[in-house]
C-alpha cells in the first residue's frame, strides 16, 4: 500500500514545503509519489495518510452543526491537526474574527461576551488568539465529594453549574497510540465486558474506536452546536479518517532530515510501531508479553551517538553536532533519574513518597510517549501557584474533611466527582510536538524550553545548560 502525505489547502497559517523524505526511504515499498509537509519554527512536520489521497468529502471537513464549524475548524493539518495561536490570528485577520472557530459558545472567554465590533471580538477571543485555548463548560457533578465555595473568574461567568475551563484542542492524528480521549478522559468509557482491563483492578475500558466515535458526535453537537446526532455512517467515516493519520517532525533546521544515517524520525516508522493497551506499562510491565517495564521508551536516534554515526564522515560536522544533541536528549529522556514526588495518581496511589523514575516513567508508550493505560496525573500545572491573570481560579472544599484546595481547572474530578482527581489530566502523545505549541492543557508553556523548565523546577532535576538544550533538541525532533 502506498502512503501519501496529506496535502490540504484549508490550513491557513503556515507554508508548505516539498521534501524528498518523511521517514520512509525512497526504495521502501511504502514510499509516496510526493511528500507535502508544513513548516514550523524549528523545521518541518509531515503527515502520512495511510488510506491514500486526502478525501475532502469526508465528514471531518463538513459543516454538520449549526454554527459553520467542522472538525477541521479546530484540527488544522498545517498546525499538527490542532490549532496554534499564530494560525488562529491569521484566520482572525483574514475574516475580521468571523471564521467559524470564533463562536461564543466556546471560542470566547464567556458565552455572554460582546462580539458586535472588531475591538470587542479581539477582547472576547483573546484566549484563542494568545494561547489557542477553547473554553470547556462543565459543572460540579451531583455526586461530587467536594463543593465550589469560591470563584474568581475574570470574565464573570463561571459558577458551580458551569465552570469555565480553558484547554488546548488535542491533535486529531496519531490516534492509534491513545489510551485516553480528551484531557480529562471524559470520552474514555468503562466497559465491564471488555478485555482491556488495568491489571489488578476491575477497571475495564471500551475500545478506542467506540470512544472516538462518541467523541466525534459530542464535538458536533457541542462545539459545532449540531441539532441532531451524527449517523453511524458519519461517525465511522470520521474515525476512519482520523485513524489513518500519522504525524511527526521530519526535518530539523539544525540536524537536517530526521531519518539520516540510520535514525528513525519522521512519521513513516510510526505506521508499523507496536502499540496496544498496556504495552510497556510502568506499573505492571507489558500486558501481553509479561516483560518488565523498559525505560528506554524512545529508540529513534541511538545511531546518532557519535560523530561517525551522526554524519561527520560525510563532512557534515555542524549537522553531526545537532544530531548528537538529539541522541543525548533521547538518552536523557529515557534514563536521567528524576525523584518524582507529590504527583497524585502516582505517588499516592502506590504509596511511594519519592519514586526514582525518568521522563519515560510517565510517558511509557514506545516511540509515542503517552501512557499505555488510562492514568491521569496531577503534576501541578493547574495549581493556584501557577495561575495567570487570564485564568479563573476555583476554590473547592472537601465535603467530608473540610479541606480546601484552589485550582484553575479541576480536571478529571469534574467527570468522576472524586476529591483525589482534582487537577489530574492525561499525558498526551508526544509525536509532532514542534508544530503545535503552546503546551500543557492550558497552554501555559509557550515553547519546549518552557516545558523543560517546568519539569526541571517542579522536580528539582538540576539539569545543566547542555542537558536542557539536548532535551529540547530531542523533543522538537519528535
Amino acid at each position: 500500500m502506498k502512503h501519501r502525505i496529506v496535502n490540504h489547502c484549508i490550513a491557513s497559517a503556515v507554508a508548505a514545503v516539498l521534501l524528498a523524505s518523511a521517514g520512509v526511504r525512497a526504495d521502501d515499498p511504502r514510499s509516496r509519489v510526493g511528500t507535502l509537509a508544513f513548516e514550523n519554527e524549528t523545521g518541518v512536520a509531515a503527515t502520512i495518510d495511510v488510506a491514500g489521497p486526502l478525501d475532502l468529502s469526508n465528514p471531518f471537513f463538513q459543516n454538520l452543526g449549526s454554527n459553520g464549524r467542522a472538525c477541521v475548524s479546530c484540527h488544522q493539518p498545517a498546525e499538527g491537526w490542532t490549532v496554534t495561536p499564530s494560525g488562529i490570528r491569521a484566520r482572525f485577520l483574514a475574516t475580521g474574527g468571523t471564521d467559524p472557530i470564533f463562536r461564543t459558545n466556546d471560542g470566547s472567554h464567556s458565552p455572554l461576551a460582546d462580539v458586535s465590533t472588531l475591538p470587542a471580538r479581539i477582547a472576547a477571543y483573546d484566549m484563542l488568539l494568545t494561547k489557542g485555548l477553547i473554553r470547556v463548560g462543565i459543572g460540579i457533578p451531583a455526586n461530587a465529594e467536594f463543593e465550589l465555595v469560591g470563584v474568581d473568574d475574570p470574565y464573570g461567568y463561571a459558577s458551580a453549574a458551569e465552570l469555565s475551563l480553558f484547554r488546548r484542542p488535542l491533535p486529531a492524528t496519531n490516534l492509534r497510540f491513545l489510551n485516553t480521549v480528551m484531557w480529562d478522559g471524559r470520552e474514555t468509557f468503562l466497559d465491564p465486558t471488555s478485555t482491556m482491563c488495568v491489571l489488578g483492578t476491575s477497571r475495564c475500558y471500551a475500545s478506542l474506536h467506540f470512544d472516538l466515535a462518541d467523541q466525534s458526535n459530542a464535538a458536533t453537537t457541542g462545539h459545532a452546536q449540531g441539532t441532531q446526532d451524527l449517523s453511524t455512517e458519519q461517525r465511522e467515516a470520521i474515525v476512519a479518517f482520523e485513524s489513518s493519520l500519522y504525524t511527526a517532525q521530519v526535518y530539523d533546521r539544525d540536524a537536517g532530515v530526521l531519518d539520516a544515517f540510520g535514525a528513525r524520525g519522521g512519521p513513516g516508522p510510526l505506521v508499523d510501531q507496536a502499540s496496544y493497551f498496556g504495552i510497556n506499562d510502568v506499573v505492571s510491565g507489558d500486558y501481553r508479553s509479561g516483560a518488565s517495564f523498559d525505560g528506554n521508551v524512545f529508540s529513534l536516534y541511538g545511531n546518532w551517538d557519535s560523530t561517525e554515526t551522526a554524519g561527520n564522515v560525510a563532512r557534515e560536522s555542524p549537522r553531526a553536532d545537532a544530531r548528537m544533541a538529539i541522541a543525548r536528549g533521547e538518552k536523557l529522556f529515557n534514563t536521567r533519574v528524576i525523584q518524582i514526588s507529590g504527583v497524585k495518581g502516582l505517588n499516592d496511589d502506590f504509596n511511594v513518597p519519592v519514586l526514582d523514575g525518568s521522563c519515560s516513567t510517565c510517558h511509557d508508550a514506545p516511540n509515542a510517549g503517552d501512557h499505555s493505560v488510562p492514568m491521569p496525573l496531577n503534576i501541578g500545572v493547574a495549581d493556584a501557584s501557577r495561575r495567570t491573570p487570564d485564568l479563573p481560579l476555583y476554590t473547592l472544599r472537601n465535603l467530608a474533611t473540610g479541606e480546601i484546595v484552589q485550582t484553575t481547572d479541576p480536571g478529571r474530578a469534574l467527570i468522576t466527582g472524586k476529591w483525589n482527581d482534582i487537577g489530574k489530566f492525561k499525558g498526551p502523545t508526544l509525536r509532532g510536538l514542534a508544530i503545535r505549541a503552546p503546551y500543557f492543557h492550558n497552554g501555559s508553556a509557550a515553547d519546549l524550553d518552557a516545558v523543560v523548565d517546568f519539569y526541571n523546577q517542579r522536580f528539582s532535576i538540576g539539569l545543566t545548560a547542555q542537558e536542557h538544550g539536548d532535551l529540547v533538541a530531542f523533543l522538537r525532533s519528535l
